[in-house]
């Protein structure tokens, strides 16, 4: 599963219904933008402020996108007032994850 090597360390989980994906989020970037792996998390960095949640919305649009999934498939877990957030992913398997995210 974990045979891109930007990807390596990643701690991706399986569950039911997707997978649960923790992430590091640098918000007021230059530009959104995955970086790779830091630690066992997916480092995104985002343009929006963490104020009133604006980081959140943008790291589920962003996510979304790239996964070409509905909005509706991501929720934050963990980590809602932090930039170390666990997210929810349905609809997906980890397998599937990888090759999206390093498109």
């Amino acid at each position: 599963m974990m045979s891109d090597p930007a990807f390596q360390g990643l701690n991706v989980s399986a569950t039911a219904d997707g997978v649960i994906l923790p992430v590091h989020v640098q918000p007021r970037a230059a530009k959104n933008e995955i970086c790779g792996v830091q630690g066992n998390e997916l480092k995104l960095r985002l343009t929006s402020p963490p104020v009133e949640g604006e980081a959140n919305k943008l790291c589920i649009e962003f996510l979304a996108k790239k996964l070409r999934i509905a909005k509706s498939c991501i929720n934050i877990i963990g980590g809602e007032k932090s930039r170390h957030k666990l997210l929810a992913i349905s609809g997906i398997s980890p397998a599937d994850l990888l090759p999206l995210l390093a498109k």
